[in-house]
C-alpha cells in the first residue's frame, strides 16, 4: 500500500506542487514578496518563493511535512511590460503516473516543457486559455489535514498585545490555493475535473469556482474567475491567526502596499482573507482558517446566489479587485 493519504480507486493530482510568472521588475517583486513575509531567494535569472520554517505537526499526513522552507512553492521570472502567468505545476503520486500519461495523451492537449520550466520532466499539457500544466512525480505538499490554529496562553496582569511599533512580520506557513482568471468557468472546471480529478466544492453560476483535491486539501486547491482571458488573479497563503491576517495587512500597508481588500471573512471556504495587491494589479492573500476537505469525504457542492458567493462581513470590494491586468488595455496603478 503506498504510505500517504489518497482517496481509493482514485486517480488525481495531490497539490499544487509550484506556480511561475513573470514580471516586468524582479527586484520590486523581492520587495514585495519579502515584505509579505516569504523566503524570497534570488536562484540565477529568477527569483524563488518558500516558507521560513516553522513548527508544522504533520500537516501532509503519511509521514512528510507539508513544504516548509524547503520546498519551492512559486518561482518568478522576469518578463514584459506585465504579470504573466506563465505555467503551474500539480504533484501526483508515483503509482498514477502511468495513467495520467494515458489520460492527457487521449485528450490532445500534450505539449512540450514550458521554455521557463526548471524541471523538465513530466507530463505538460495546455489547458483552457493556453493554461499551461506540469503534472509532476513528487510528495505531497498541499495540507492533508486541517491547518492548526496558532494559539497561546493569554498572559495575566499584562497586555497581551503588542505595541504597534514592535508588530513582527507575519510569516505565511504554505501556499493554501491559487485562483485562475478564465474566459469560460464552466469548461475550466470540467477540464480540471476529467483531466486532474479536481473537484468541484462551490461555485457561483458561471462566474467563479471553487475546486478541492480528491486526497484531501482545503476547501479549494484552485479556483476560477470569470474574466477575458488567462490571468492569475491572487496567491493565498495560510497563517495561523485572524490576529496574523490583520498584522500582515497593517505590516505591508506600513511597506508602502497600501492597496487591497479585507480584512474580512469569506463565505466559501469560511477563510478569514486580507488580500494585498501587488504592483501589477494581481493579489497575495494571508488566509486563516480555510475549510478542510478530507480524502473520503464527498462534499456537498452547490450553487451560491451572487451575495452569498464572496464574505460574510468586511469592507466593500474594490472597484477594479476582479479586473484581469493580464489582458487589460491599461497597466495596473
Amino acid at each position: 500500500m503506498p504510505n500517504h493519504p489518497r482517496r481509493a480507486n482514485t486517480i488525481a493530482v495531490h497539490s499544487v506542487d509550484r506556480f511561475v510568472f513573470s514580471v516586468p521588475d524582479l527586484a520590486e517583486a523581492k520587495r514585495f514578496y519579502d515584505a509579505f513575509g516569504l523566503d524570497v531567494r534570488e536562484e540565477g535569472e529568477s527569483l524563488t518563493l518558500r516558507t521560513f520554517d516553522k513548527v508544522r505537526g504533520d500537516m501532509a499526513g503519511g509521514g512528510t511535512s507539508n513544504g516548509g522552507g524547503g520546498h519551492v512553492w512559486a518561482q518568478v521570472f522576469q518578463g514584459g511590460t506585465k504579470r504573466k502567468f506563465e505555467y503551474v505545476t500539480f504533484g501526483i503520486y508515483p503509482e498514477d503516473e502511468a495513467a495520467f500519461v494515458q489520460r492527457i495523451a487521449a485528450s490532445g492537449l500534450q505539449r512540450e516543457a514550458h521554455p521557463l520550466a526548471a524541471r523538465k520532466g513530466g507530463i505538460w499539457f495546455t489547458a483552457q486559455d493556453g493554461l499551461v500544466v506540469q503534472l509532476l512525480v513528487a510528495p505531497k505538499v498541499s495540507p492533508g489535514v486541517k491547518s492548526p490554529h496558532d494559539v497561546s496562553a493569554p498572559m495575566v496582569a499584562q497586555g497581551n498585545a503588542p505595541s504597534r511599533s514592535k508588530t513582527p512580520r507575519v510569516h505565511p506557513r504554505h501556499l493554501s490555493h491559487i485562483l485562475f482568471f478564465v474566459s469560460d468557468v464552466p469548461a475550466a472546471m470540467k477540464q480540471f475535473s476529467d483531466l486532474l480529478g479536481i473537484r468541484l466544492s462551490d461555485h457561483s453560476g458561471p462566474g467563479i469556482a471553487f475546486m478541492h483535491g480528491a486526497h484531501g486539501s482545503d476547501h479549494h486547491l484552485v479556483a476560477f474567475a470569470h474574466s477575458d482571458g488567462l490571468g492569475l488573479h491572487h496567491s493565498s497563503w495560510d497563517v495561523g491567526s485572524i490576529n496574523e491576517v490583520g498584522a500582515g495587512a497593517e505590516f505591508m500597508k506600513g511597506q508602502g502596499y497600501e492597496r487591497g481588500w479585507g480584512v474580512g471573512r469569506h463565505v466559501l471556504g469560511s477563510n478569514y482573507f486580507y488580500y494585498v495587491r501587488d504592483p501589477w494589479g494581481g493579489h497575495a492573500e494571508y488566509s486563516f482558517d480555510i475549510d478542510f476537505i478530507p480524502a473520503e469525504v464527498d462534499w456537498p457542492a452547490a450553487d451560491h446566489p451572487p451575495e452569498d458567493s464572496l464574505y460574510v462581513w468586511g469592507p466593500a470590494l474594490p472597484p477594479d479587485f476582479i479586473v484581469n491586468y493580464e489582458t487589460a488595455q491599461t497597466a495596473a496603478t
